[in-house]
């Protein structure tokens, strides 16, 4: 059985002013583990990712390019390089403890795909595939376009972790959709025969008169319904003050 060791470093931090001032975390996770990702590092504001750490490059990294770069001073990737090697040493200590003992845990991915803008026919746009609930942080995120798989204009994020100890991921495609394009965001955990699936079609677009006539419609009908609901509240009001009058 593999294991997953990780250490955490959470702050939590609140404002200043009013009577229940935010509260905000900001968290350094570093994991080891067998499977690809052996190791990895993020630091989050919030669970939003602001840098991941490089091991083959020994860099922290900025998720977005706007962001200024890491300090030098606070955590050298010299130091980082040995807090990661601990947590190798510490994983294989503990695996070989609780290998046949404890039940290894899992989580099992949720998907979701989302347009990054409003899709238009014939417009690029960027797909998005959000994977959570991920533990532990090795899975394989791959995209279809009508049952073919794509490897052009694809993206993955570095796992992003999250404060229930489990992780996010996300992918993105960039895009020209057509109307009934069938884009599929897959996503499979290292050394499972399971997989789950998220779905996204462009709708074909509904014209402005057919909607206009179909909204009119619907009022009329519900204008109709309201005027013969009161007619019967109206004749059964009549017919209890007859029977009281008798």
């Amino acid at each position: 059985m593999g294991g997953l060791a990780a250490a955490l470093l959470w702050v939590t931090m609140a404002g200043a002013g009013g009577h229940e001032p935010p509260v905000h975390t900001l968290a350094e996770v570093l994991f080891c583990q067998p499977p690809w990702p052996s190791l990895g590092a993020a630091l989050t504001f919030d669970a939003d990712q602001l840098f991941w750490f490089d091991f083959p490059g020994s860099r922290w990294t900025p998720r977005l390019p706007d962001l200024p770069p890491w300090p030098p001073a606070l955590e050298t990737p010299d130091q980082l390089l040995q807090d990661a090697n601990l947590c190798q040493d510490l994983r294989r200590a503990i695996t070989d403890l609780v290998t046949g003992r404890l039940a290894e845990a899992k989580g099992v991915p949720m998907a979701d795909v989302f347009p990054m803008r409003p899709p238009v026919p014939g417009e690029p746009n960027t797909l998005v595939c959000l994977v959570a609930n991920i533990f532990p942080p090795a899975v394989e995120i791959v995209w279809l376009l009508d049952g073919v798989p794509v490897t052009q204009e694809v993206t993955h994020t570095h796992y992003t972790p999250m404060a229930d100890l489990t992780f996010l991921r996300f992918s993105y495609l960039r895009v020209t959709p057509a109307t009934g394009d069938i884009y599929t965001c897959v996503v499979t955990r290292q050394g499972d025969n399971t997989s789950t699936i998220a779905y996204w079609v462009l709708q074909p677009p509904v014209d402005a008169e057919e909607l206009q006539t179909a909204l009119c419609g619907a009022a009329m009908a519900l204008g109709i319904l309201l005027a013969l609901l009161g007619i019967a509240m109206l004749v059964a009001a009549r017919r209890g003050a007859r029977g009281a009058g008798r």
